[in-house]
């Protein structure tokens, strides 16, 4: 039986309400917007500045471009007079999160939504693959524009727009912080199209496969 569930997602696909339901089915602990919190604790960062921040720059040089010179490549260690590496602060993110990934599979049974989870499980040796389910999320545009506008509250004009662009920035996040491409077969156990299934029907394939 698999134990940790990664789920990837494109927006406005259900994803989210599809992991939250197979966890609670499962009786397993979701994880979603609570690594928001864990990540914050682990980094030090505020919970307002990582949410804002995640995934909407993809790489730490993005970072540093983005704050020019206010924003040293190096800092001189008070106590050692010795200058050192800084972290930038998406790269600081990344890292947090990827902390609390590993320590919450490590905790038992789970079901963890985006923020390269699969990815991060996958590879950092901890756990085997017996143990793991990788599993994209996908559907149909217009279908994913209805759900955006119903559940989401987005201006139904500018949802496509907004949907590409979402999607972009999670693909952009996800090819620079991993060794892969987002939505490729190659790196999931399961792909399913949530618009020809139905989200209820997504749920019941996902645990069948648990």
């Amino acid at each position: 039986m698999k134990k940790i569930i990664t789920i990837s997602r494109e927006y406005g696909s259900g994803g989210r309400f599809i992991a939250k339901n197979v966890a609670e089915r499962l009786h397993y602990a979701f994880c979603d917007k609570e690594l928001i919190d864990l990540s914050a604790q682990e980094s030090g960062l505020s919970p307002d500045f990582i949410a804002k921040t995640e995934q909407n720059l993809s790489s730490g040089w993005l970072y540093s471009m983005m704050i020019g010179s206010s924003y040293s490549v190096y800092s001189t260690g008070v106590n050692s007079g010795n200058a050192h590496p800084v972290v930038p602060l998406v790269d600081q993110i990344f890292n947090a999160q990827r902390k609390v990934i590993i320590k919450l599979a490590e905790e038992g049974n789970c079901v963890i939504v985006g923020r390269c989870a699969d990815y991060i499980l996958s590879s950092c040796g901890k756990f085997p693959k017996e143990d793991l389910l990788n599993i994209f999320i996908y559907g149909d545009l217009d279908n994913r524009v209805k759900h955006a506008v119903k559940y989401y509250d987005l201006d139904e004009n500018n949802a496509q727009k907004i949907i590409t662009q979402i999607d972009k920035r999670r693909a952009n996040h996800y090819n620079t912080f991993t060794e892969n491409t987002w939505g490729d077969r190659k790196n999931y156990d399961l792909m399913l199209n949530s618009s020809y299934l139905g989200l209820d029907k997504t749920v019941d394939i996902i645990c069948s496969s648990v």
